[in-house]
């Protein structure tokens, strides 16, 4: 077989990149080879591929389903944004500039070439290559330069499942305002639809999936139901972001900036039942956590001022100084310095700005990127936070970062890597750290090493090390956990079927 299918959406966040996984799971395990593509993705939460490129966190969760080590050319396009109105572009893995949506959509067609490209080596290597749209196909404002639904789809010659979200109501007007919207040869190229996010009694649906049917001229594919998976989320519609309700135990809150990225980072504390995570935006939601963090940020500058007008420099201050554990990744790491200059304004208009004052570092913002993968062994070991962490086993990350950060004096590093490089900082107290490696928490013996510590300081008891080493190797059994539920779900023959209309 050598087929294409393309999955889209009613709207955003209706459960795309999560079907378009579990069906390069299914493909997977029913023998053939098969890859992701998404020639367009919006995303703040990106990942630096084995050959140092940047791509979108969706596709990467997508070829971890289909078994494979993630490659550039599964997300040729990227748009990070740094403002309500831009982005940064980032096209075949490299940065090429920041642009108002306005000059980027003027510029689009120019990159049509690059996404033919990328979609022609992976049609020439894979068996079945699994497409996801973005947002809906019926923004018909947008339609004469559209990238990356039904402007793909009949470039390609594509068949097309539509995908509603029942969960927040309204599927069937969704569902048949998008295929009302279509242009006639569009309809011809979408073959069904999928109902997700259902909870109840399926058989309270039936009337409903049957006047659908006759309204719209297309099958119900299946109707899958909300399922519950620790699986990373592309942005920041995620529902992470709600408060979860506390357990007994510890507590991790992160300073929600509002130009957050790659809060996947944090995902994996989330695996430990008696860790409470949670995201918070003002000083008053601060609750005595355990652990404090400040993420990665796509314009550092900018979302330090915003700390800084909300008071979080005084409450950082006070949170440390009783003891509280403070981390900063990447972003988080910079704003902990004491100073972040962009003297050619890539991120912001403004030229520098104080920092944090933690550490005695210093961050320019420049416009070439470092993306690379890390490996790296923890150099720190104390009494307290970090007692038993160093040298234990080799950590694995990667890091995505404009600004280069220099050392106006000796401060204690972190890691040294497999080159010698040594990396990081802490404060002279030692409850206070730096990093620009993403993915720390992925070394889950580390982190639950890092745990326990804080558990002795609590007075709860430890726990084991956790039965898998990585992250990795758990959402590997949550793969398989959504592949189970969708067949259970879905006529699989029918969209096998689907699947070789390109072949007639």
């Amino acid at each position: 077989m050598n087929g294409t299918i393309m999955f889209q959406g009613t709207a955003s966040s209706v459960g795309k990149s999560l079907l378009t996984a579990a069906f390069c799971r299914i493909f997977r395990q029913d023998g053939y080879s098969v890859a992701p593509f998404k020639s367009q993705n919006m995303a703040l939460n990106s990942y630096v591929t084995a050959d140092g490129l940047e791509m979108g966190r969706a596709q990467v969760m997508q070829a971890e389903a289909a078994g494979l080590d993630p490659v550039v050319e599964m997300n040729p396009i990227l748009l990070k944004p740094t403002s309500d109105r831009g982005s940064q572009l980032i096209v075949m893995g490299r940065p090429v500039a920041n642009m108002e949506a306005t000059v980027y959509y003027k510029k689009k067609e120019e990159l049509l070439p690059v996404i033919d490209r990328a979609y022609a080596r992976l049609k020439s290597e894979f068996d079945i290559v699994v497409i996801e749209g973005a947002g809906s196909p019926a923004e018909i404002n947008l339609r004469d330069k559209d990238l990356v639904n039904m402007g793909l789809a009949l470039r390609i010659n594509a068949p097309v499942i539509l995908i509603g979200d029942i969960d927040r109501g309204g599927v069937f007007a969704s569902l048949y305002g998008t295929c009302s919207l279509l242009e006639r040869e569009e309809k011809e190229l979408l073959k069904g639809v999928i109902i997700n996010k259902f909870r109840g009694e399926i058989s309270l649906l039936e009337n409903g999936l049957k006047r659908l049917e006759a309204l719209i001229s297309k099958p119900v594919l299946g109707v899958v139901p909300l399922v519950q998976l620790n699986l990373d989320d592309e942005d920041s519609l995620t529902e992470r972001f709600n408060k979860p309700e506390a357990k007994k135990g510890l507590k991790i809150q992160v300073v929600r900036l509002p130009h957050i990225s790659n809060f996947t980072d944090f995902n994996p504390l989330e695996l430990f039942e008696d860790v409470t995570l949670s995201y918070i935006r003002e000083p008053h939601e601060l609750d005595s956590p355990d652990m404090l963090i400040l993420p990665g940020s796509k314009n550092t500058i900018e979302d330090l001022h915003h700390l800084q007008q909300k008071g979080w420099g005084k409450v950082l201050k006070e949170y440390t100084a009783g003891g509280g554990l403070l981390a900063g990744i990447c972003g988080g790491f910079q704003m902990l310095g004491t100073k972040i200059a962009d003297p050619e304004q890539i991120e912001s208009s403004r030229l520098e700005i104080s920092g944090l004052g933690f550490f005695p570092v210093e961050t320019v913002i420049a416009p070439d990127k470092s993306t690379r993968r890390v490996e790296a062994t923890w150099q720190y070991s104390d009494r307290g936070y970090f007692a038993g962490m160093k040298g234990n086993e080799l950590l694995t990350g990667y890091e995505i970062h404009m600004g280069q950060t220099s050392f106006s004096q000796v401060v204690h590093p972190l890691y040294v890597n497999t080159t010698g490089q040594w990396e990081g900082a802490l404060s002279e107290k030692g409850n206070v750290f730096g990093t620009y490696l993403h993915g720390l928490f992925d070394n889950l013996r580390w982190t639950n090493r890092l745990l326990n510590n804080l558990r002795k300081r609590r007075g709860f008891p430890r726990l084991k090390d956790i039965p898998i080493a990585n992250y990795r190797d758990h959402k590997e059994k949550e793969y398989d956990k959504l592949a189970a539920v969708v067949r259970k779900s879905i006529d699989i023959e029918q969209v096998y079927t689907i699947l070789s209309f390109q072949q007639k």
